[in-house]
């Protein structure tokens, strides 16, 4: 005979056709209902990581994933660290920068933060050099006092290529009317677009060397770092630390981004949970079936027991219906959750060509397409939530089965 036993009659009872034709159709409804609630799951969360992906990307374009920087303004001795961080196996690239805060007026006034990059070094580094608009990085030569600026920055500037603006920075000269900011004009040769608002509106760049006369600087602010892998920042951080000595700092791309990259997170956690709970609606469906089911099967039950089936023999043969139930829930759900995430930014397309509809405008939001990224490890844990609320919903009826008395079941029969 099939073994376990109450694996084989679990399985049967699930074949068999039912008396009661309204069982079949309330565990159908229960495998659709956990389907839907995983592939919604699956769907909402390959949109967030998305939307995360984007984020960490396009900021990632713009800062470096680690920093080198000084107690001071400038760094001591900035060469040596250099050359010590060049020489790490895992610094892909460096350049030394120079960020100073500064008012910038053209036909209107914005201020902004100043960066003076080294255009030879700086693609090493970021990739602002590929989102540019109008002009080159290249322009950004020693002495030319060239400027180039974030595409919402120039547009509140009112300036375009072409263009002078004027910078003032916080280093005061004294003169016989007092201490005045020191001011410099600036030929705009170029234009960015991050699509990122605190970038596109709020940086500008220069020649470091520019940068540094104009806020009498004996040398760079610090030296960004490119890795060859941005999640292993930390252990390289503390290991360029210990090397450099105590009058450097080592920072990362996720300290410097804590606050944002932590409320991702939890905005994530939060929606999973939130989530999960349409997965405890669809197992009431389980739970009504398999409380009719128990109720159909009481002289089964009855002659089981009389046989010399145990209570938790019973039990186990009910629950193997529910996991049953739960398992091609979860295995419709997992296949057609990854397909939609898979496919979902076309679809989106798609929607947006025949009904004539921008579901992300690009003048209200920074990303204009809806993002989609299948984490596998989201889906394991979805899986494995749907199945221990499966699980959980069978522990009940097949009770209620176990419970089944032999002569009261067969008094009627």
């Amino acid at each position: 005979m099939f073994r376990p036993l109450e694996l084989f009659i679990g399985l049967r009872y699930t074949r068999a056709k039912r008396r009661n034709q309204f069982i079949s159709f309330i565990s159908a409804v229960s495998i659709v209902c956990i389907s839907m609630s995983v592939i919604a799951i699956i769907t909402v969360m390959s949109v967030m990581n998305g939307f995360g992906y984007q984020m960490k990307t396009r900021i990632l374009g713009a800062i470096s994933h680690a920093t080198i920087s000084g107690i001071g303004q400038s760094m001591e001795d900035w060469p040596r660290a250099l050359k010590i961080a060049q020489s790490n196996p895992h610094v892909k690239g460096a350049a030394p920068y120079v960020e100073i805060q500064a008012l910038l007026q053209g036909r209107a006034t914005a201020g902004a933060m100043v960066r003076g990059i080294d255009p030879s070094l700086e693609p090493k580094v970021v990739d602002i050099g590929q989102h540019m608009v109008h002009g080159k990085l290249d322009a950004l030569t020693p002495g030319s006092w060239n400027i180039v600026l974030g595409q919402d920055l120039a547009t509140q500037l009112g300036v375009s290529v072409g263009d002078q603006v004027v910078m003032a920075v916080s280093e005061m000269r004294a003169t016989p009317f007092g201490g005045v900011p020191r001011m410099r004009g600036f030929h705009v040769v170029g234009t960015f677009t991050m699509g990122m608002e605190q970038f596109d509106s709020g940086l500008a760049l220069v020649n470091i060397e520019d940068a540094e006369k104009l806020n009498s600087l004996s040398g760079p602010s610090g030296i960004r770092l490119k890795l060859d892998d941005l999640f292993n920042a930390r252990p390289v951080a503390h290991e360029l630390a210990d090397q450099l000595g105590q009058i450097y700092r080592v920072r990362t791309w996720d300290q410097d981004n804590a606050n944002l990259f932590s409320a991702l997170s939890m905005e994530k956690l939060v929606m999973f949970i939130i989530l999960s709970l349409i997965i405890l609606v669809a197992v009431i469906n389980l739970i009504s079936m398999l409380m009719m089911l128990v109720t159909d099967k009481q002289a089964d039950i009855a002659i089981l027991r009389t046989l010399g089936a145990t209570p938790r023999s019973i039990m186990s043969m009910f629950m193997v219906q529910g996991v049953l139930v739960g398992l091609v829930g979860i295995g419709f759900g997992v296949g057609l959750g990854a397909l939609l995430s898979w496919k979902l930014p076309g679809i989106v397309k798609v929607i947006e060509h025949v009904f004539h509809v921008q579901f992300l405008s690009p003048d209200v939001y920074y990303i204009s397409e809806v993002p989609s990224r299948l984490d596998w490890q989201d889906v394991g844990w979805v899986a494995l939530v749907t199945f221990a609320f499966s699980l959980l919903a069978t522990l009940y009826p097949a009770w209620r089965a176990s419970r089944t008395q032999p002569a009261q079941a067969l008094r009627y029969e």
